[in-house]
């Protein structure tokens, strides 16, 4: 009988190298949120070199100095040695490298890494991510419009440019203030008809106003409101779907795998949004979506401005997950360039499917050069606001 295990070459799928950037990608369009003005997107793109010349890449968020601090020094030298394949153990080596207390601290460092083990592993078997996880359950993946424009009396037309390049889904940012959170969602629902509108708090609600706020908000028949309360405030979150009709859906909360055990198991959440960076690999997020499945959540996935390689991963997980029934979130229309000329493209507000091993994208080390920084700056506060900064709950 033929030895199945002899045809993997775990020596030779070996990490030798591990080489990373932190870039920084300028918006087109400066966001405001409730959290502050954000004018780019810090990503650390990494790339794992194989002991017989095979190469993977990898990309995180990259909000607070942590992320390439915990990447330069505990990420990347554990990896020397590991097999791609073996992206379980590195997640958990690192946890246990004194991160188990820390996870938060850990998790988008891990994540770039683990990508670029599947990314890796996935071109050293011919076959796109998606293939390595259970298959092909969707052909091609709707996206969210992202319509940051906290104003009630300019929304409108921004809902209106997003309708007319084809999106179905709506996500406003609310949360800003008690009198712009419900003009805003009247205003969208002006435009959009009867597509779908989800409203993102971003925990700026104590839970009595989210009570007022939601029967205020019950007419426009919300998709779902996101995060409402602060992040750690399960018993919160569970109490509001109780006694109010808004599908509430978590997303801060929702970090880890841990999280999300926590957040079923308290009744907190009727949707869930996933982030690989915020969980710690792509894995991590098809086992939580897993949990969900379970009890019949529907999940999606958070954006926090991914660039070709990341917006990839995305577009692999959502077309394998079966329950990832919910247009993912997606920052790329406000993105001012990319590192890679052949990463997943909006269309009609949705995005094809790569077929190309790994993830499908060949990053272009002139660009990574182009938009390469030593450092993190605008993801938080509001330079226009001197002595500023957010407060959660702010009202």
């Amino acid at each position: 009988m033929m030895d199945i295990q002899s045809k993997f070459d775990r020596d030779a799928g070996q990490i030798v190298r591990v080489d990373h950037w932190l870039v920084r990608m300028p918006l087109a369009e400066t966001i405001l949120w409730g959290s502050g003005r954000r004018s780019g997107t810090t990503r650390l793109i990494c790339r794992v070199t194989t002991r017989d010349g095979g190469v993977g890449w990898g990309e995180t968020i990259s909000l607070i100095d942590t992320v390439p601090a915990v990447f330069a020094r505990m990420v990347a030298p554990l990896a020397q040695g590991y097999s791609v394949a073996d992206v379980e153990t590195f997640h958990r080596h690192v946890l246990g490298a004194g991160y188990y207390h820390h996870k938060r601290a850990a998790v988008m460092a891990i994540a770039a890494l683990e990508a670029a083990m599947w990314d890796a592993l996935g071109r050293r078997a011919g076959l796109p991510l998606w293939a390595l996880w259970g298959g092909l359950w969707r052909q091609r993946v709707e996206a969210s419009a992202y319509v940051f424009v906290s104003d009630p009396a300019k929304v409108s037309d921004a809902a209106r440019r997003f309708l007319d390049a084809g999106f179905e889904t709506f996500k406003i940012k609310i949360g800003v203030s008690a009198a712009t959170d419900i003009p805003l969602v009247e205003a969208v629902r002006s435009v959009v008809g009867a597509r779908d509108i989800r409203a993102d708090v971003n925990g700026a609600w104590t839970p009595g106003t989210a009570r007022r706020q939601l029967a205020k908000l019950a007419p426009f028949d919300l998709a779902y409101v996101e995060q409402p309360l602060e992040l750690d405030d399960l018993e919160g979150h569970a109490a509001l779907r109780r006694c109010q009709t808004v599908p509430v859906a978590l997303d801060e909360s929702a970090y880890t795998l841990s999280d999300v055990g926590n957040i079923v198991r308290a009744g907190a959440a009727d949707v869930v949004l996933l982030d690989p960076h915020e969980a710690g690999g792509l894995w991590q997020v098809v086992k939580q979506a897993a949990v969900c499945e379970s009890v019949g959540i529907p999940v999606t996935l958070h954006s926090g401005g991914e660039l070709a390689l990341s917006q990839a991963a995305y577009v692999h997980l959502a077309a394998s997950i079966p329950n990832m029934t919910l247009a993912i979130d997606t920052e790329q229309t406000y993105l001012a360039g990319d590192i890679a000329p052949d990463g997943p493209r909006l269309a009609g507000g949705t995005f094809p499917v790569p077929d190309r091993p790994g993830l499908g994208v060949e990053p272009d080390l002139d660009l990574i050069a182009r938009y390469t920084v030593d450092g993190i700056s605008g993801a938080y506060l509001d330079p226009e606001k001197p002595g500023w900064f957010p407060v959660k709950p702010a009202y």
